[in-house]
């Protein structure tokens, strides 16, 4: 927003007067997103560890919360098990986990812009529901088989298949299905504390996977997969929604993935950082998938050396949430981007022929970046997206994002063949810098500020009320932080919103995003 569109000195005044009363430690210090005063500091220590306890006073973020903590810590046993099971199939290769794992990856790719438009379509958390019904399914059917011997290749892989379409259904609908919980003011609290549990459950997960398949076998290992995910689905099924979405519009799928592109494409920095992650994921998964085992392999140590790198970087996952719901930076991507730079420190430290104990220290400030970046991508993302298009544009930052990975896969053998592992790990770490230094020269990157928040006080089941004590400073509270000069709410009429945004109104006669809408849609007067 520029100056031109700043409020007049009396209503900024009014708004200032209304939360005037709130406590400090509710508050974020911010002014416009067009003010220079904002500044890049993180909020205090105290302010965020009590907002990040008020999101466990709502309900239905519990359930989320709880939803996909037990879910990742399930399907992490996934992996490790599948990989196995197969591999100790009778007559089993290399070749036969390629098959299945193709199968279970094709679907995810294919299907990710269908599983946008339906979660832009359905209730979100509904279409997560069946999709965690679903993967309970599969890897039932794949616990099954292993358990019982009887496990043909084509039924596995079919079963594989299953899981990949239920992740291309999952994907879309999560990022989406954030801002339906908590209030907007509130997002990158809460996409912190989501990682936090994420990422525990993942390295937790991954921890207990192998004894898991050790002791118990393949198939059982699986079924606890299967629990997992049925688990999640009960406590998202009692979710419930609270937002009231518009009746869709009968459009066809082609003229709804069309309608997502252009809100993807008209955003310079939303494609311009895809395009940077689908070069660093295509390096990481060269670099981490066969590379770096390798070197591992040959010159640290093996096993033990890369399972302490590998640690290092899940430890940092989880430090780095504690990074992440503190930054509230004034250009949150530029902040963002420059996080995705010391991932390229464990490659090039490994190339260099380092030690394990600097390749490890590399790789944990290589999780608190990475964790950093995603929760800042994630709540700017939602807050910048309009919400009913927020799962199409998820779906194409997925597949862009992801769309060189094989590729980066393929070419790590023989670029080891031809130039040697370490090398090829120097061009790795090179890639991922050329890439952020390119999507740091977008200017859209760069201008990006975050929008001014004040947070409001948790009320019953955690949802935003403005800090008022009358209907008469409501009605100031409303026209002073949302409404234009010549635009205002009937206070008679409408319905606050959960969270009051710094949003002026389009002329046009509704709200600027679903975000802040008003019920029945405003008028201007």
């Amino acid at each position: 927003m520029n100056r031109g569109n700043r409020l007049p000195r009396q209503q900024r005044r009014a708004a200032a007067d209304a939360f005037a009363t709130e406590p400090p430690d509710r508050v974020i210090p911010s002014a416009g997103p067009a003010d220079a005063s904002v500044t890049d500091a993180a909020v205090g220590h105290d302010s965020t560890s009590v907002r990040a306890r008020d999101l466990f006073d709502d309900r239905r973020f519990v359930m989320l919360f709880l939803a996909r903590t037990i879910s990742v810590l399930g399907a992490a046993f996934g992996p490790v098990a599948l990989a196995f099971g197969v591999l100790d199939l009778p007559g089993a290769s290399a070749t036969t986990l390629t098959i299945v794992l193709t199968a279970q990856t094709v679907p995810q790719i294919a299907l990710m812009l269908f599983g946008g438009v339906v979660a832009d379509r359905m209730p979100r958390f509904r279409l997560m529901t069946c999709a965690e019904l679903l993967s309970a399914a599969a890897f039932l059917a794949l616990a099954v088989m292993f358990v019982t011997g009887a496990a043909p290749l084509p039924a596995v892989a079919a079963a594989a298949a299953m899981s990949g379409i239920a992740l291309a259904l999952y994907y879309p609908a999560l990022t989406g299905v954030v801002p339906d919980v908590v209030a907007e003011d509130r997002l990158q609290t809460a996409n912190g504390v989501l990682r936090f549990g994420v990422n525990t459950a993942r390295l937790l997960g991954m921890a207990l996977a192998g004894g898991a398949v050790a002791l118990v076998g393949a198939g059982w290992a699986l079924a606890v997969n299967a629990a997992g995910f049925a688990v999640a689905a009960v406590l998202l099924a009692g979710l419930g929604s609270t937002v009231s979405r518009r009746p869709p519009a009968r459009t066809s799928m082609p003229a709804e993935l069309r309608d997502g592109w252009r809100e993807f494409a008209s955003r310079q920095w939303l494609w311009a950082i895809v395009l940077q992650f689908a070069f660093v994921i295509a390096a990481m998964q060269a670099a981490f998938g066969v590379l770096g085992p390798v070197v591992a392999e040959s010159d640290l140590g093996g096993a033990p050396a890369w399972s302490a790198i590998l640690a290092g970087q899940g430890l940092g996952t989880i430090v780095g949430v504690f990074v992440a719901i503190r930054v509230r930076p004034r250009r949150p991507l530029v902040v963002a981007t420059g996080m995705v730079f010391p991932v390229a420190l464990p490659m090039a430290l490994l190339g260099v022929g380092a030690p394990v104990y600097a390749v490890a220290s590399g790789a944990f400030v290589t999780g608190v970046a990475f964790t950093v970046f995603g929760v800042l991508w994630e709540t700017t993302m939602q807050r910048e997206v309009p919400r009913e298009a927020l799962s199409r544009v998820s779906a194409y930052d997925g597949l862009g994002s992801f769309m060189f990975g094989p590729l980066g896969l393929i070419a790590a053998a023989p670029l080891a063949q031809s130039v040697g592992p370490r090398t090829a790990l120097l061009l790795c770490s090179a890639l991922v810098a050329a890439a952020t230094a390119g999507a740091l020269c977008a200017p859209g990157v760069r201008r990006l500020r975050a929008p001014a928040a004040v947070e409001a006080p948790v009320e019953g089941r955690g949802r935003q009320t403005p800090p008022t004590t009358s209907p008469d400073s409501a009605a100031v509270t409303v026209t002073a932080s949302v409404a234009g000069p010549s635009e205002t709410h009937a206070k008679s009429r409408h319905r606050l919103p959960d969270t009051v945004a710094a949003r002026t109104h389009r002329t046009s006669g509704r709200c600027s995003t679903a975000r802040v809408q008003c019920v029945p849609p405003c008028r201007p007067t």
